[in-house]
């Protein structure tokens, strides 16, 4: 039998009757398949559960890291005492200039010439957000924007809610495990001038596969060519290979070569910074008075969606970055976590290989790059692993690499092998 919510009303006679919930038609979403993941995973009680969904960086002992030049940051910050008043719409002016600065360098010629509109925002889904609200409004030229397939889960929603027009574009080749780089270019020739592009920086979420530099000499071209507009995603800068100015080759390079360009920035990953919601959005334009008035529009479109954004992150990320000293250290330590990482690669690819001679080429292990990685593993194996190996991950393979470490690899990879060998 159906019941129907409902709710206990009292009526003048004092006879109690029940009326219709406003909410009864109201259907019920489906989960997120990223925090579904977790949910499962905390339900779990078996002592070698593993939880791989969740991009989120963990040390050598599975345990949230806070980076020891944040630790340093906010001791600088509690001492000076700082208020609490709000921010401007476009957040900490200062934040945001050392931002643009770490992404497009010291020597870009936008940020000489004072020509890089940006904004503060709510880390980089929100500046993504920000990005596609005001391309929407004013991109004269396009209300289609075209991303790889596949791309982070959220983008698409992201992009569709700022009203624009979603369509893909070929990225990742299932059979090789790699880039489908002639079809990346195939695509992009193909679709209408002037369409906007979203471009992974660097370290692609969730492939973990990454164009060369040679690669990405091509998408310019191509870029170019069909006067398309790139849009780029950068929420990964230093986390990739460990150096944050050979993670920003790919925006330095289209700007270089005259492009205009969008660009949304994460604090997230790189410096720890996850529940404070540190982030840019930036757009290149022609001198300092087009400047002006971008940023004059992203306050309008910012201003009636959250006013302006939090404080402490951006105080944490500024205080790192305006400090050569702070700056140094939290250099050091991302390219630790990048090369941790990096050694749970080579490490799983080992085991994989030599110790279990599971089926399969598994060569793209060591070859990806970033926090993520598509093992190539079917839905019915991570299905496997989840029931049988309290393993979680999502359904289509992809795995945060930064969820191994010296004390569950050896399992992992004992119950990968067994799923791919269907003993599990």
């Amino acid at each position: 039998m159906l019941y129907v919510a409902r709710t206990r009303t009292l009526a003048p006679s004092g006879r109690v009757f029940r009326a219709a919930s406003t909410w009864l038609n109201v259907p019920a979403g489906p989960p997120d398949p990223i925090l579904g993941v977790t949910e499962a995973f905390k339900a779990n009680k078996d002592p070698r559960k593993i939880n791989l969904g969740v991009g989120a960086y963990r040390d050598g002992d599975g345990k949230p890291y806070v980076l020891y030049s944040v630790r340093k940051a906010e001791d600088i910050l509690r001492a000076s005492n700082p208020d609490k008043e709000y921010l401007p719409i476009s957040g900490l002016p200062e934040f945001t200039k050392n931002a643009t600065k770490l992404a497009y360098g010291v020597d870009s010629v936008p940020l000489k010439a004072n020509s890089i509109a940006s904004t503060q925002t709510l880390s980089g889904t929100g500046a993504l957000r920000i990005g596609g609200a005001f391309l929407a409004r004013f991109y004269p030229h396009s209300k289609v924007i075209y991303l790889p397939v596949p791309s982070w889960g959220n983008h698409t929603p992201i992009f569709r809610d700022s009203g624009l027009e979603v369509r893909g574009y070929r990225y990742f080749d299932k059979k090789t495990v790699g880039l489908d780089f002639e079809g990346l270019k195939e695509d992009l020739k193909n679709a209408p001038e002037r369409s906007v592009v979203l471009l992974h920086a660097c370290a692609h979420n969730p492939t973990g596969v990454d164009p060369t530099p040679a690669q990405w000499k091509e998408i310019s071209d191509v870029v170019k060519e069909r006067k398309l507009f790139p849009f780029f995603d950068m929420a990964y800068q230093g986390f990739a290979s460990g150096s944050t100015d050979r993670d920003a080759h790919a925006v330095r390079l289209f700007v270089s070569e005259g492009h205009q360009i969008a660009l949304a920035q994460s604090f997230a990953k790189n410096m720890g910074l996850y529940g404070e919601r540190a982030g840019a959005f930036s757009l290149t334009t022609a001198d300092p008075e087009e400047k002006a008035r971008v940023e004059s529009q992203l306050k309008i479109v910012i201003r009636p969606m959250y006013s302006n954004p939090p404080l402490h992150g951006s105080r944490i990320a500024n205080t790192i970055l305006g400090s050569p000293e702070l700056y140094g250290e939290w250099e050091g330590e991302v390219r630790g976590m990048a090369e941790r990482i990096i050694s749970m690669r080579e490490r799983l690819y080992d085991a994989l290989t030599g110790t279990h001679k599971t089926p399969g080429e598994w060569g793209h292990i060591k070859s990806q790059i970033g926090m993520f990685s598509f093992t190539g593993l079917t839905p019915p194996q991570t299905e496997a692993l989840a029931k049988r190996a309290h393993i979680y991950m999502t359904a289509d393979g992809r795995i945060s690499m930064a969820g191994l470490n010296g004390n569950n690899i050896d399992y992992f990879a004992e119950s990968v092998s067994a799923a791919v060998k269907g003993t599990l």
